[in-house]
């Protein structure tokens, strides 16, 4: 009897936690196969990084977080490559589509930035324009602290910058249980519980379909999982302070939010973000989501930097 109670529980989490709530596909709705097409490879010492590169025109880099990968970028770049720029969006390693070798350190902030450094020069980019979100901050704060002069212009996407405001859905204490759960993260018994967790808390409505959430749910039944094991158990409980940073950063910035965001809130860090980093008031735009804006609010937010790079 107990036995079989373990396999209906097992069972109940493997097949009827569905992690999207949509079953109608959008017209001309891009698939997670179409985007891996359309993304190329750049080898680094750490293993092979994916990123898209797309349009002519000045630079801009979208730059995703944790657990998600450039296609949280998807409805956004064709918009920004049809106003005359370069979109430039990678998979950083450990994530979607780019390898994930074993290891520890080689997924810290230092390593991912001198990473997308090396992508950059190798594609002949001197200078860009900046998007990035969740720990994309983090990676983002470490690649200005190892070369201050790439960045033009800075697009702040609900991002990690100090500790007032970081309320993650999940911290970890490094170990046999952490490895535990990205076990069952990427063999499929608690990949939906985590992903419908993910989205019902980074959403005012989880609208997304069984298109949208294959380029999430992919990477993590792919093994996927090393480079959320260090970012959970590791980077989570002791998160960087990058303040001597800010004071160093000398450029136009811009902050789009998603005012409803449970895990990276706004009102505990604004006036001290916005000092920090020097930004102009109206340069501080709220929308009316939750974390993961790009999904809901592409278009908008794409209408956002395109007039805040035309300054």
């Amino acid at each position: 009897m107990q036995k079989f109670f373990v396999l209906v529980l097992f069972g109940v989490l493997l097949f009827s936690c569905k992690p999207y709530q949509n079953t109608k596909i959008r017209k001309n709705q891009i698939t997670y196969e179409d985007f891996r097409g359309d993304q190329r490879l750049y080898p680094t010492d750490g293993g092979l990084v994916k990123y898209i590169d797309k349009g002519k025109g000045p630079a801009i880099v979208l730059l995703h977080g944790v657990p998600t990968s450039g296609w949280l970028y998807r409805k956004m770049i064709d918009p920004l490559v049809d106003r005359g720029y370069r979109v430039i969006v990678p998979d950083m390693l450990g994530y979607g589509s780019s390898d994930s070798p074993e290891g520890f350190e080689l997924y810290n902030a230092e390593n991912h930035a001198k990473r997308l450094l090396q992508l950059m020069e190798s594609l002949g980019i001197e200078k860009w324009s900046h998007v990035m979100h969740d720990a994309g901050g983090l990676w983002t704060w470490e690649l200005i602290k190892q070369n201050p002069n790439k960045i033009e212009k800075l697009i702040v996407l609900n991002t990690i910058i100090y500790e007032d405001g970081f309320y993650p859905p999940v911290r970890m204490k490094p170990g046999g249980m952490a490895k535990t759960a990205m076990w069952a993260y990427r063999n499929g018994v608690t990949t939906n519980t985590l992903l419908k967790k993910l989205f019902e808390e980074g959403l005012k409505e989880n609208t997304l379909n069984v298109l949208d959430v294959e380029g999430y749910k992919t990477p993590l039944l792919e093994g996927k999982t090393d480079a959320m094991y260090y970012f959970f158990s590791q980077t989570c409980n002791e998160l960087p302070d990058y303040s001597d940073v800010f004071k160093n950063i000398d450029i136009p910035v811009s902050v789009i939010w998603g005012i409803h965001d449970t895990m990276l809130q706004w009102p505990p860090q604004e006036n001290r973000v916005a000092r920090a980093l020097k930004i102009n008031p109206e340069d501080i735009h709220f929308v009316d989501e939750k974390h993961f804006i790009q999904e809901t609010k592409a278009k908008e937010i794409s209408y956002k930097i395109l007039d805040f790079l035309s300054k």
